[in-house]
């Protein structure tokens, strides 16, 4: 047996032993190492200011778990508050208004009514919201939970990060102009759909907290809902709006239930989701981040909706990222092919 087959057993046996002892971790290790590229642009900002890779790590990464658990913290804290002043009673008369409306539905429907009132809705609606409340609760905790060690190694790959991707070129053989290049493909994407995100979720959670608040509630608290709703497909918004509608319906708000309704429709699904944000992603990727690689902003919206619908709410981060390497992998082997067919050409 030859000495390099020898070596690449044992490095091919060691790496199943690191996959399976890391596996655990893949998932935040990845995403934490896309944030980390999708910051460059403003950490390499800390750094030329600090002249220290080590205070810039620390900034960037105290601002990343600002902007995650602040929210988040807010979020829990009050919404326990207020899921512990709900009444059952009101519950009940939101069941009783919706009973009422059923007999008002067609036909077609009237089997999805009577299959609800056999699951003694009704009786059983102060289980359903204690489920509801810990189903939240233990999804929170997983969440912060992966949050947390996604922060933890967000900071070794901004401190370390030049290290290794100097090591792993040095030791893979690879061109660096080749690894390079697709490196800063992958990071301008990832830059564009990280502040594209961030805005867009910001936007529509201020513009749903401004109706709320209207309404009078808290403001807030349901914009940072709405933010976070928003990053989930299609139904994101409905899941906020639609239940705020049915309660002031029930309470005899008519006229607030339909023009929440139509507020959420118009202003923020139409107008804010569906028109404004790929021109977002669109001015950011031309005036902010300036990518020299041009993608079509519908591609890089659409992963986004594709890395949703496939790996939940960090799917936002994943899903363009993975779209952007295949596109970088194709304009590499387009790029080697060319340099084949000239190589060809002037040795013929």
């Amino acid at each position: 047996m030859k000495q390099e087959h020898l070596v690449m057993g044992i490095f091919l046996v060691t790496l199943y032993a690191m996959f399976v002892l890391y596996e655990p971790f893949l998932m935040n290790i990845s995403i934490a190492t896309l944030l980390a590229l999708s910051t460059t642009a403003i950490h390499q900002k800390f750094i030329s200011l600090t002249h220290s890779d080590l205070i810039a790590s620390v900034i960037s990464t105290t601002l990343l778990a600002l902007l995650f658990f602040v929210p988040i913290g807010y979020f829990l804290g009050t919404f326990t508050v207020e899921i512990n002043a709900l009444k059952i009673e009101q519950l009940q008369k939101i069941y009783t208004t919706l009973e009422h409306f059923a007999l008002t539905l067609p036909d077609v429907l009237k089997p999805m009514v009577d299959k609800l009132k056999e699951s003694n809705f009704e009786t059983n609606i102060a289980t359903y919201a204690i489920s509801f409340t810990t189903t939240i609760g233990k999804h929170s905790g997983g969440f912060i939970k992966d949050s947390l060690l996604i922060i933890l190694f967000y900071f070794f790959v901004l401190y370390y990060g030049r290290e290794m991707v100097r090591y792993i070129v040095q030791v893979s053989g690879l061109e660096e102009k080749h690894t390079t290049q697709v490196a800063c493909e992958i990071s301008t994407t990832m830059s564009v759909v990280f502040y594209s995100v961030i805005l867009t979720a910001m936007l529509e959670g201020a513009l749903f907290g401004m109706v709320i608040s209207y309404l009078g509630y808290n403001g807030i608290l349901f914009g940072i809902m709405y933010g976070f709703a928003s990053f989930i497909p299609v139904v994101g918004g409905v899941l906020m709006w639609v239940p705020f509608s049915i309660y002031e319906y029930s309470v005899g708000h008519e006229a607030n239930a339909i023009l929440l309704a139509i507020y959420s429709i118009v202003v923020i699904s139409i107008l804010a989701d569906t028109i404004l944000k790929p021109l977002i992603i669109r001015y950011i990727g031309t005036y902010v981040v300036k990518m020299k690689v041009k993608t079509n902003e519908l591609i890089i919206f659409f992963s986004i909706l594709a890395g949703l619908a496939s790996f939940g709410f960090w799917g936002m981060i994943i899903g363009p990222a993975i779209t952007s390497f295949f596109l970088a992998i194709l304009r590499l082997i387009e790029v080697r092919q060319k340099s084949l067919k000239e190589l060809v050409k002037s040795s013929s």
